[in-house]
């Protein structure tokens, strides 16, 4: 049984939202069944799709599993769950914590439970900034395109993300 290589954002934006990212990040690790790799800055990020609500903070980190892509998102549901998310009507509405799948190795793939690469990624720059702190030169398996070309293509006005200042 090998290990993959994946990239996981985490974002949250009601209660504590820093902390809620790093407990979600911390969670990940402690069942042993994944390997904090590296991490990007926190960042302070503007809603997108659904704007009446407050901003985010957002993080991507690199991590070794040697769980399937199944089996991750099972991971991320449970740890989600055990931060207090709570289904709403409102898609892209207010989160406790959220976790995505963004990359997991070159894999593509297509399922009704699960995209990879996350189908959104390379529109949404609370995802491209903070993968970019970390690996700019990963290419996205589908566009061949690296992070860092992805993220220079948006429109700068389109999404505000602002560095969160704090002692990690």
């Amino acid at each position: 049984m090998g290990t993959h290589t994946a990239y996981v954002a985490a974002g949250s934006n009601i209660g504590n939202k820093l902390l809620n990212c790093k407990n979600g990040i911390a969670a990940l690790t402690k069942a042993n069944k994944t390997v904090l790799k590296d991490w990007s800055k926190f960042y302070k990020t503007e809603p997108v799709y659904y704007k009446d609500q407050d901003w985010f903070v957002n993080c991507v980190v690199k991590i070794e599993t040697p769980l399937d892509p199944f089996e991750l998102l099972h991971e991320l549901k449970s740890i989600e769950r055990d931060a207090g998310r709570v289904s709403i009507p409102i898609r892209f509405g207010p989160r406790t914590l959220d976790l995505d799948i963004i990359l997991y190795d070159d894999l593509v793939k297509n399922s009704a439970d699960l995209i990879i690469p996350h189908p959104r990624m390379h529109k949404r720059r609370f995802v491209l900034g903070p993968i970019c702190d970390i690996s700019p030169e990963t290419v996205h398996p589908v566009l061949k395109k690296n992070m860092k070309y992805l993220l220079d293509i948006l429109d700068e006005n389109e999404q505000s993300i602002i560095e969160y200042s704090c002692d990690y």
